[in-house]
């Protein structure tokens, strides 16, 4: 297994195995699971845009991986208009089955949840989602998950996970992301 997978999954395969599906396609082998990974896990090679200062990559040892990204946003504009890009480095074939699998926490915050919309995206124009999934970040680290289906062949870098996070003014931590092709 490769290293950086290994850093970035460790602890989360146990939450991994627990989403539905997973555990009897993986076969519960951590270098099963870690094939399936079509992503950079690593929060330092996420793509942050529409947010000022420039997000910054934190240690936190409270997190799978021990590294997040910390976003800190305005609210003002649309959800979109800030957030983070996570290119896929494999391509996928129509049918699959794509889980993103991450850690979010709200860092700093005036409420005590914050939107954050995750989804699977074209990464280029028109960004037309396959599919996405919103969510209440909280002041815990939570491991979260969104879950479709490719509607069409895609080679690698054509589309991504991305998450959108301009939905009030608060600081958002991103943790590792594994984007998992599940096959068939």
């Amino acid at each position: 297994m490769h290293l950086r997978i290994a850093l970035a999954l460790g602890a989360a395969v146990p939450a991994l195995l627990a989403i539905p599906g997973i555990a009897q396609d993986a076969g519960s082998s951590e270098d099963a699971l870690a094939e399936k990974v079509i992503n950079n896990t690593n929060p330092a090679s996420f793509q942050a845009y529409g947010i000022t200062p420039a997000p910054k990559v934190v240690s936190d040892k409270e997190v799978q991986g021990g590294k997040a990204l910390r976003l800190p946003v305005t609210g003002t504009g649309d959800p979109w208009s800030a957030g983070v890009n996570v290119p896929l480095i494999k391509a996928v074939k129509a049918g699959d089955k794509i889980v993103i699998a991450f850690y979010a926490r709200l860092s700093k915050a005036e409420a005590a949840t914050a939107k954050v919309g995750a989804q699977l995206q074209l990464s280029s124009a028109p960004y037309t989602a396959i599919f996405s999934k919103n969510f209440d970040a909280t002041a815990q680290w939570q491991f979260l998950q969104a879950a479709g289906k490719a509607d069409k062949d895609y080679p690698a870098g054509a589309i991504g996970a991305s998450f959108h996070v301009n939905t009030g003014k608060h600081v958002l931590d991103l943790g590792p992301v594994a984007v998992l092709d599940m096959g068939q």
